[in-house]
């Protein structure tokens, strides 16, 4: 079955009335997901096992100097249907593609889930991979909590797992390379007329959390000059993120924002606000981020209220294994792009070497339903996949 059918066949699940896909870490649409993984895993006649963080690893051969390919299943609430399934989907259909040639592998080859790779959820981006190598502790990840205040470690326990078991991963030791696809984040492929490229790097990246107190009071009752909103510091951070990262050509983004008590009528008491912060280089980063928080303590002090900030996940910039890349671009006579995007990838290349390919995206848009590849493109994804598995493996 090729990646288009396999598309096709969970393009309903976690589908919202929007057309967009909320499918959030352990909620019923991931757990479909997870059912349905299994499923084609069987199909293909590969061993599947689940590891304490709830990453779903399927196995061609076992033993050392294994190869593994894969993304994700999960999404950002009402993403688009490709940033992570076509991953996925592209890896089976592969494999699919290689075992009807009657090619067989002289490595081990696994083909991975990483669960709660967008952090939509829990907040924290590539948790499952974080965990599997051991750049988060059990101990933070599982005390975790959701909107709803439950903490992953409850999630877990409700979903039949043991969040005990939860941390790094012994199976990760035996593999020494790894390669994901993934539909391509931008709009540069297009312009260039071809449909997959590799990645050479991944910009530094971080969350942060911002509440913002100030004093409720009666909307109608109270005078302008003798209120504390803390909304006021708010709107001026997410002015100021937009002007220092348009200055400076990097990203920022105030996606996110509670409000509390959240009445019409009420001055709000509370605003917590989450920061996506992204540069072409660390120190960048770092400017970009202080400059921000500066100006969102100015803002606040102005007004009379505070402002507490934190950091709740930061990524330095990875470059790619320059071998491994160079590889795979000669190999396909493909270009070679950045991304400012983060991945599962790009966690485990502080472990092994790892790569990417991007499979052309249109539209340029990501995390959101116009997300999209043509079918043409992603049967070019997969044989480039196929291609980049049986020289590797």
């Amino acid at each position: 079955m090729g990646a288009n059918e396999l598309l096709a066949e969970i393009e309903k699940v976690g589908r919202t009335h929007t057309g967009g896909y909320t499918r959030l870490a352990w909620d019923d649409a991931t757990m479909t997901l997870r059912e349905w993984f299994a499923g084609q895993v069987a199909a293909l006649g590969l061993e599947l096992v689940e590891d304490g963080n709830g990453n779903q690893i399927a196995w061609w051969g076992h033993g050392p100097d294994a190869l593994l390919v894969g993304s994700h299943l999960d999404s950002v609430p009402e993403g688009g249907p490709l940033d992570g399934p076509l991953g996925v989907s592209s890896a089976l259909a592969a494999v699919a593609q290689l075992k009807a040639s009657g090619w067989v592998p002289s490595r081990p080859l696994g083909l991975v889930n990483f669960t709660d790779e967008e952090g939509g959820r829990f907040g924290v981006a590539c948790l499952g991979s974080r965990l599997a190598t051991g750049a988060i502790t059990p101990e933070k990840a599982l005390a975790l909590r959701d909107d709803e205040g439950t903490s992953l470690g409850e999630v877990m326990a409700a979903q039949g797992r043991d969040p005990r078991a939860a941390g790094p991963s012994e199976w990760l030791s035996s593999v020494s390379q790894y390669v994901e696809l993934h539909v391509e984040q931008g709009r540069w492929l297009a312009p260039h007329e071809t449909a997959v490229g590799v990645a050479s790097a991944i910009w530094p990246h971080g969350r942060y959390r911002f509440e913002f107190c100030g004093e409720g009071n009666h909307a109608g009752a109270t005078a302008m000059a003798d209120r504390h909103d803390p909304m006021l510091a708010y709107a001026a951070t997410v002015l100021a993120a937009r002007e220092l990262a348009t200055s400076s050509g990097q990203r920022a983004t105030l996606g996110r924002v509670l409000v509390e008590p959240g009445s019409t009528n009420s001055i709000p008491s509370r605003v917590v606000a989450w920061l996506d912060a992204r540069a072409e280089a660390e120190p960048a980063l770092e400017s970009l981020v202080t400059g921000i928080i500066a100006r969102a303590q100015w803002a606040a002090q102005t007004d009379g209220t505070q402002v507490n900030v934190r950091a709740e996940s930061t990524t330095g910039a990875v470059e790619f294994d320059h071998d491994l890349r160079h590889r795979l671009a000669a190999l396909l006579d493909a270009p070679t792009l950045p991304t400012g995007a983060g991945h599962d990838a790009g966690i485990l290349a502080a472990k092994l070497p790892t790569a990417m390919l991007f499979v052309r995206n249109p539209t340029g848009i990501s995390h959101a339903p116009q997300e999209s590849s043509t079918p043409e493109d992603i049967d070019t994804g997969v044989d480039a996949l196929a291609a980049v598995i049986k020289d590797l493996g």
